[in-house]
């Protein structure tokens, strides 16, 4: 068994992270993929639970933009973030791995309710946890979530994933390609020079509460584990 750094953690998919290569909706192989990465962490002894985003399927800002109301858009994103979280329960379960959704929203028929201590139970059974739904909230985005959810059950870190982005730039990578890579700063250092890592909401939540966030792109091979054993992959974001 490789030696690990945390003992529990919470690691954030972005919707894109479900379409693969394509440009909208899952692609299975990926999802494959990702639950495999997942499988070897829980399999090290990590409690592990997942947020998921929904962008692969709707983007409730991009919605709004063409004039539909915001609460409703916001609230059509979270039913998004729910198909995600049913297709990778299914492909963990597919790989042996006994997996539990939580939904924010509520939609008993498919996934439970989110209550945090039978979270926690549910980790403590070596179970891996998807939370969906977001916060159950309009106006909160994912990472929001992710950063709340990581703070209620007790994670020691919040993994941000990115897609071919290896870390937090002073700059858009993709845009700039003199770009400088930042390997460490602060919390208060990312809300100060407005990086891309995360929406300030959830940048103050981990501020607040001293949770250290680790930037990785997920297309690295063995990311997630890496990220865990204590290799040093990406951006870490910490409060000192």
């Amino acid at each position: 068994m490789t030696s690990t750094s945390y003992q529990r953690v919470l690691l954030k998919l972005s919707g894109e992270a479900f379409s693969g290569k394509t440009r909208f909706g899952i692609d299975r192989h990926t999802v494959n993929q990702i639950a495999q990465q997942i499988k070897q962490v829980a399999g090290m002894g990590v409690a592990t639970a997942v947020v998921v985003g929904g962008g692969n399927i709707w983007r409730g800002a991009a919605a709004e933009r063409k004039g539909m109301d915001r609460v409703t858009a916001d609230y059509a994103g979270m039913l998004a973030t729910v198909i995600n979280a049913l297709a990778l329960q299914d492909a963990l379960e597919e790989a042996g791995v006994t997996t539990r959704t939580q939904s924010a929203i509520g939609i008993e028929q498919v996934a439970e309710p989110y209550i945090r201590r039978r979270a926690i139970r549910h980790l403590e059974k070596g179970r891996v946890v998807i939370f969906a739904g977001g916060t159950g909230n309009p106006y909160m985005t994912t990472d929001t979530a992710a950063a709340l959810r990581a703070i209620e059950i007790g994670a020691e870190v919040l993994l941000m994933t990115k897609n071919n982005v290896d870390g937090v730039y002073d700059a858009d990578p993709r845009k700039n390609p003199n770009a400088k890579k930042l390997e460490r700063l602060t919390h208060l250092e990312a809300l100060n020079m407005r990086l891309d890592v995360m929406d300030a909401t959830a940048l103050s939540l981990c501020l607040e509460n001293r949770l250290p966030i680790v930037v990785f792109d997920l297309q690295a091979p063995r990311s997630i584990e890496r990220a865990i054993s204590g290799e040093h992959i990406g951006t870490m974001i910490s409060s000192e």
